[in-house]
């Protein structure tokens, strides 16, 4: 059987533990989710969590050296970039139209007399961009600072394409590390079902049938907000541009999406996802290598949706009417929001707030969304990951005319 059979099996199968475990037996869920639950989804991942950071740093030196002309460097940064700004802005644009025709808001009645939402603040834009040149690599790799070991491996990488022969013993250690990495992937993705089915029973044994039923509409138009942007934007732009099938997309990039769905982290999920594109999509790997971990710090396309219908579904809660230039201020909002805020943990819920203040909404009404946001985080997790490889595959194709790209050389070892 293949791993993504396993893992959608994994999914299905946690999925009813959940609701079994919270209807039959809600008195020993929490025992069960202590000691059993949490701990098997903990360590599958930080086990994925162990390589993020030399995988980024490994493929991104290898990206940078493999482009090597710094015009090309800049081109394919342009294109990326580009991509993810349009990607976002449609995303959202479709979260405020559907919010906005079905009225989730004006469904039921919602308590919002005891309702409190603290939200950390998210620094500027312009600290931010300042803070991408890091004063310590090392404390960068420490802290996980993604900007940051961005920046510093695309300098390495050039360094090296500059340095030519001098420091081709060292382009081979970076080689070397990059293949030992991606056999740990390979590794530790054998004990992705049974990570899977821990994380995702544990998150819906723990918001059960009640919670669920009293957010139903919200629910259904973000995911059916996210499920029309994958198709449509995700589809259309891989048919439009790279000329490929967007169902050989989608079924190639199956096994990350279905990582990304369970642990509810682009970062997390980075090691499998370029691994996958690499594999499943033929993405070269200093396309990859640039591109994903790129898009995985600041392309939030799943979040930009949940913030265009959190906020249409807060205002209409709060009986509040927004004019169409507030519209257009939270689609600007959130687009540069995306980048801003980019590395700040609970960075959806984040630029959530950073959204609402634009536009004089009460930020407390995050706290109605709060009881399901888990479960969608896992929906938007997988809905960011795939506008990364989307890209990717855009500007490996959009690439090939230049003659500078060649076909990936690290195939998955349980392929073979």
């Amino acid at each position: 059987m293949k791993l993504s059979s396993k893992i959608l099996i994994a999914l299905a199968l946690g999925v009813a533990a959940g609701l079994i475990l919270n209807l039959a037996a809600p008195s020993i869920f929490p025992e069960v989710d202590k000691f059993f639950l949490k701990p098997v989804g903990t360590i599958f991942l930080n086990l994925i969590k162990m390589l993020v950071v030399p995988i980024v740093f490994f493929s991104i030196v290898l990206g940078t050296a493999g482009l090597g002309d710094p015009k090309k460097l800049g081109r394919i940064g342009a294109k990326t970039i580009g991509y993810f700004l349009g990607t976002t802005t449609l995303a959202i644009i479709i979260g405020i139209a559907l919010a906005l025709t079905f009225k989730p808001g004006d469904v039921g009645t919602f308590d919002t007399s005891g309702a409190e939402f603290k939200a950390e603040e998210a620094p500027p834009v312009s600290e931010t961009l300042l803070n991408m040149i890091p004063v310590n690599p090392v404390q960068a790799m420490t802290e996980g600072n993604m900007l940051q070991i961005i920046v510093f491996s695309i300098f390495v990488g050039f360094a090296l394409t500059m340095l030519g022969s001098k420091t081709k013993g060292i382009l081979d250690l970076v080689e070397q590390g990059n293949d030992i990495m991606m056999f740990l992937v390979n590794l530790v993705m054998r004990f992705a079902p049974y990570g899977a089915f821990a994380l995702i029973a544990s998150a819906v044994g723990g918001q059960g049938i009640p919670a669920l039923k009293a957010m139903g509409l919200y629910m259904g138009i973000v995911i059916a907000a996210l499920v029309i942007h994958s198709i449509v934007t995700y589809g259309g732009s891989i048919a439009l541009f790279a000329r490929k099938s967007p169902i050989w997309f989608f079924k190639g990039f199956a096994p990350a999406m279905s990582v990304a769905f369970s642990t509810s982290s682009s970062n997390a999920t980075l090691p499998v996802s370029m691994k996958t594109a690499q594999d499943n999509l033929d993405v070269p790997e200093p396309i990859s290598g640039f591109v994903q971990p790129l898009g995985a710090t600041v392309n939030m396309d799943g979040t930009a949706i949940m913030q265009g219908v959190a906020t249409i579904f807060i205002a209409q809660v709060y009986d509040q009417n927004l004019t169409m230039v507030q519209l257009l201020t939270v689609v600007l909002t959130a687009v540069l929001a995306s980048i801003g805020t980019a590395g700040v943990p609970g960075v959806g819920l984040i630029m959530l707030a950073m959204v609402l203040n634009s536009v004089g909404l009460p930020v407390e009404g995050i706290a109605l969304i709060l009881g399901v946001d888990r479960l969608l985080d896992m929906m938007r997790t997988a809905v960011n990951i795939t506008g990364d490889a989307a890209c990717a595959v855009i500007v490996a194709k959009t690439e090939e005319k230049h003659g500078v790209i060649e076909t990936p050389k690290i195939k998955s070892a349980m392929n073979e």
